[in-house]
């Protein structure tokens, strides 16, 4: 029996697509608002987290192309729909953008809207989602809003924002291309509650408590970007404007910097935040003491005082700067990087 011959290459050239992808992943600047399709998530703490830019999560790349798999399929539903006989709108009539909302720091963007079709008595938004097999048994059998409540949640405030009633949610299964549609009804009582909800996250100075204080609780376990922040180091790793205690959130979608007092320009400063930056203090797992104006900070290993040591050298290696390891080199003007 003959063998088929396998190309070592083959894994070397997806080694390096998943390189390329992960690379360019990692140039994309972090999502600027909260979303509605993360409102729904059970843990409010993790959805502050992610707002706050403190989690910065990383995917291979074959996760990463799983993703764009999902985007991908958007396009070819929009066709099939219009194969069908459903005439389905991309983009605003009015403004020739995707169909968008923005409520200050609250804001998202659907993929689509059915104007009409076989069975669509009024216009429906059009939500469009693959599934593996398992993901795909369970929303067939429990529906949407049990089996995916984060997409059930996503749907209330985009038929809220865009004034609809319903909202066709469209499920493929990537194993074997089986389709699923299910009309979800508009609740506004629970478009409300999101609503609310997404508010009084972003306007909170304090992280919610998490979903569970158990490091071994299961939904604690699978949340890996997360974990450690929350049960273990305790600290945040990413430097930046909204990680910042001198930073927040104006009710007009803008950050305001206490320190400069100014509104913080652009997302790239946002980004780079500055030498002045001050970790927040639920992003730490040290004490507090202010001494003559100054913050220091009171660890195990010893104090640190945040006008000696910045915000960088603190997350790179709390404990050298405890031990003011910096202050033995001060000649050549020195950082603390890891």
């Amino acid at each position: 029996m003959t063998k088929a011959k396998v190309d070592s290459s083959d894994c070397s050239i997806a080694g390096l697509i998943d390189s390329a992808i992960q690379k360019q992943e990692a140039a994309q600047p972090p999502r600027q608002h909260l979303g509605a399709s993360s409102i729904g998530q059970k843990c409010e703490r993790k959805t502050w987290l992610e707002f706050r830019w403190a989690i910065k999560r990383e995917f291979p790349g074959r996760i990463l192309r799983l993703f764009r798999r999902g985007h991908s399929e958007e396009q070819t539903v929009l066709s099939d729909l219009r194969l069908a006989g459903f005439t389905v709108l991309e983009r605003d009539p009015e403004t020739g953008r995707q169909f968008a909302f923005k409520e200050g720091h609250f804001a998202g963007s659907c993929d689509g809207i059915i104007a009409n079709g076989p069975g669509i008595a009024s216009p429906a938004l059009l939500e469009v989602k693959t599934h593996n097999a398992d993901s795909f048994a369970k929303l067939v059998k429990h529906g949407v809003k049990a089996s995916h409540p984060t997409h059930y949640a996503q749907m209330q405030v985009y038929m809220a924002a865009f004034g609809l009633t319903q909202a066709m949610y469209f499920a493929v299964c990537k194993d074997d291309d089986t389709i699923h549609t299910e009309m979800v009804d508009f609740d506004p009582v629970a478009a409300d509650t999101l609503k609310t909800k997404a508010q009084r996250i972003i306007s909170d100075q304090v992280p919610p408590p998490p979903i569970s204080t158990d490091p071994t609780w299961y939904e604690c376990k699978m949340c890996n970007a997360h974990h450690d922040m929350c049960h273990c180091s305790k600290l945040t790793k990413q430097v930046n404007c909204r990680t910042c205690a001198h930073s927040t959130p104006e009710l007009d979608g803008t950050w305001h910097c206490a320190h400069w007092n100014a509104t913080i320009p652009t997302v790239e400063a946002q980004i780079a935040g500055c030498d002045s930056h001050l970790l927040h203090p639920d992003l730490v797992p040290f004490q507090v003491q202010v001494r003559h104006e100054r913050i220091i900070w009171i660890t195990p290993h010893g104090e640190i005082d945040t006008a000696k040591y910045k915000s960088r050298e603190i997350v790179a290696n709390a404990k050298a700067c405890a031990m003011g390891l910096r202050d033995r080199f001060t000649q050549f003007n020195p950082e603390i990087v890891g």
